[in-house]
């Protein structure tokens, strides 16, 4: 069935039941874009990144999307209305991601679900043939990471991983500063996240499902629980069964920076960490709102700092990166990098963004897509590494001062402990992903 956009416009509601298609939005209109210069995207959970991501490619007259996807009714039909006044023709809406995949007229797919979902979505769409941009963090555990990687490389799949920053000018600049040695050696890089989001102070019942949400599939391979609002839309990151707070929201952002900056390619020699509910001991958060991990490597160590339930931070800035070199400091953010000289050997400096950056990394996945070129911006590999050191720091701070030293070929710890972290276990019918 098809309806006109004035009849699609004045709808409200739709029940999207699992495994059902939504019936097709708009008509066909002539593109200036040959067919076979179109790239055919659909999206995999609408609500806050996986809408911005697709609003950049449609920013692309080579880009149609062909279908969205998301649990909540009243998220799908609002992004529904959205899409509609960004292109004339049609889409369809579904309730099961898998229904996408099954379409051969999609060449790429967006994950933009919460961290627990990535990884089986991103399996299938690699299987089914499907390139893939998926938002990070990759993967809410370190075992689920290591398939991902392993599925994009055995169906060579194109994949993105929004770590937006590796395409960003600013950044290029530094790490071309870092590499010049104008500040010389480096000894340490210090990592910091402090934001207010991440303490979650208030505290709510469970109530019933909201209407038109399926909450079940919500939670897919995650246990089995009553619906609290607290842990629903955005605020899921603070519970361990489907984030990892503020050290995997932020830290795969700014962890890979630092790794970048050291052209770092492998596991740390050890991780230590700390952490614990210390400021806001009475709220409903369980990832830590105050933390503080150690890598331990050859010359130099990087540590992680966040404070949840603040935005405050050293030489003013509430997140970044500090650089400490025996020349002299720099300190970045997404906003510029300034360098502070130890002497008169390095001159001050600061260089702002241009904030193009997000818009660059579609734009780079998308001519990756057309050139089958599988050295993107940021690749799976490199996702992974980040997203691997930000779930290091999580465990070493959930087993507080234990110093752990991570095999990444053998994948283990060599610690009982300490492994049960590595690999979630998946709440039937879903199953952990094969390859």
């Amino acid at each position: 069935m098809k309806i006109s956009r004035r009849s699609f416009l004045k709808k409200t509601s739709a029940t999207v039941a699992a495994g059902m298609v939504m019936p097709s939005y708009l008509s066909s209109a002539t593109s200036a874009v040959s067919a076979s210069d179109r790239i055919n995207v659909a999206l995999i959970g609408c609500r806050n990144m996986g809408w911005s991501n697709l609003s950049d490619f449609m920013k692309s007259d080579e880009v149609r999307c062909l279908a969205l996807c998301d649990i909540d009714n009243s998220v799908l039909n609002s992004r529904a209305k959205d899409l509609a006044s960004l292109q004339n023709e049609k889409f369809d809406l579904y309730g099961d991601y898998r229904r996408i995949l099954d379409r051969k007229d999609i060449d790429a797919v967006i994950i933009g679900t919460p961290d627990h979902w990535h990884c089986l979505q991103f399996v299938d769409a690699c299987k089914a043939g499907k390139d893939v941009y998926v938002e990070k963090p990759i993967g809410n555990s370190i075992a689920e990471c290591d398939v991902m990687v392993e599925a994009a490389n055995r169906y060579e799949r194109v994949v993105q991983v929004g770590q937006q920053q590796r395409s960003a000018n600013l950044w290029k600049e530094m790490i071309e500063y870092l590499d010049s040695g104008i500040l010389g050696d480096i000894a340490r890089i210090h990592v910091y996240a402090n934001f207010n989001y991440a303490a979650i102070t208030n505290r709510v019942p469970d109530s019933e499902v909201p209407k038109g949400v399926d909450f079940d599939t919500w939670l897919g391979p995650a246990p089995d629980r009553n619906f609290n609002s607290q842990r629903f839309h955005g605020s899921w990151r603070m519970f361990w069964d489907y984030g990892g707070g503020l050290m995997t929201d932020w830290g795969v952002h700014l962890l890979d920076m630092a790794l970048w900056a050291k052209r770092v390619k492998s596991m740390p020699l050890s991780v230590q960490a700390n952490g614990g509910n210390f400021l806001f001991p009475d709220g409903v958060h369980e990832t830590f709102d105050t933390q503080s991990v150690l890598y331990q490597f050859d010359d130099y160590i990087m540590t992680w700092e966040n404070n949840a339930g603040m935005e405050f931070g050293p030489y003013g800035k509430n997140y970044g990166l500090i650089f400490t070199g025996s020349n002299g400091t720099l300190v970045a953010n997404r906003d510029d990098w300034q360098v502070f000289p130890k002497g008169e050997s390095v001159a001050e400096k600061i260089v702002k963004a241009d904030y193009k950056d997000h818009r660059d990394h579609v734009i780079n996945f998308l001519d990756c897509v057309k050139k089958r070129d599988r050295n993107t911006a940021c690749s799976i590999e490199t996702g992974s590494l980040s997203a691997k050191y930000a779930q290091l720091g999580n465990i070493a701070a959930r087993l507080s001062g234990t110093s752990l030293r991570y095999d990444d070929k053998k994948r283990t710890f060599g610690s009982a402990e300490a492994d049960k972290y590595l690999k979630p276990v998946y709440r039937e019918p879903w199953v952990f992903p094969k390859v």
